[in-house]
């Protein structure tokens, strides 16, 4: 993984381990990433969401991860940034009880706090960081992550192949700052790094 800039010691590379080894077990039973995708695992889960490591800021303290499913990228970036207190939201009470299985399993040095509910119910974040990994498109990402954001807060979004067009109509809502970076895992994808958008219209309010 050093060539996504991301250093990881045996002790982390455990960690991940058994976050794969876990995901297999309830994979069986529960539709937690796609099944074809299984067979590739690292590059198309752990590594896809360790790239983002580097884009976090170095003051951020707390990072909130929409719809968590399985784990990806929240308690990979828990293993990879251990100062960081991660929370996992996710309304599926099964996915949120393998999050859970997954974490104590990792044996976390910050273990995640996990919260059962809709992204637009539960209590606000006023996270520092927020992520989101094949969840929805950007427009709606934007309205969920309004609610959980503070006044410096980035968000780091992997977005596919029809990115752009995302973008374009998210900008009809939202005056977006951002910033692409090319996945190192897919050629046709980004990671959007988002800074402090607004509703259109409000001035930058």
């Amino acid at each position: 993984m050093g060539q996504l800039g991301v250093d990881v010691s045996r002790e982390t590379a455990d960690r991940l381990q058994i976050l794969v080894d876990t995901l297999a077990h309830w994979q069986k039973t529960i539709n937690l990433v796609g099944r074809t995708t299984l067979e590739d695992v690292w590059t198309r889960h752990v590594l896809d969401s360790a790239q983002i490591v580097p884009l976090i800021p170095d003051q951020a303290e707390t990072l909130v991860d929409l719809g968590s499913g399985g784990g990806f990228p929240g308690l990979v970036v828990a293993a990879l940034v251990p100062r960081l207190q991660v929370t996992l939201i996710e309304s599926d009470a099964r996915k949120a009880a393998f999050l859970g299985e997954a974490s104590r399993r990792m044996d976390l040095p910050r273990p995640p706090t996990i919260r059962i509910g809709r992204i637009e119910a539960v209590e606000p974040a006023k996270a520092d960081v927020i992520t989101a990994r094949a969840l929805a498109p950007l427009t709606q990402l934007l309205a969920w992550a309004a609610r959980h954001r503070a006044a410096t807060t980035i968000c780091l979004f992997h977005k596919g192949k029809g990115w752009q067009a995302e973008l374009t109509e998210a900008m009809k809502s939202w005056d977006i700052p951002f910033h692409p970076s090319n996945s190192q895992t897919d050629l046709d994808a980004v990671i959007l790094r988002i800074g402090h958008f607004s509703p259109r219209g409000a001035g930058g309010a």
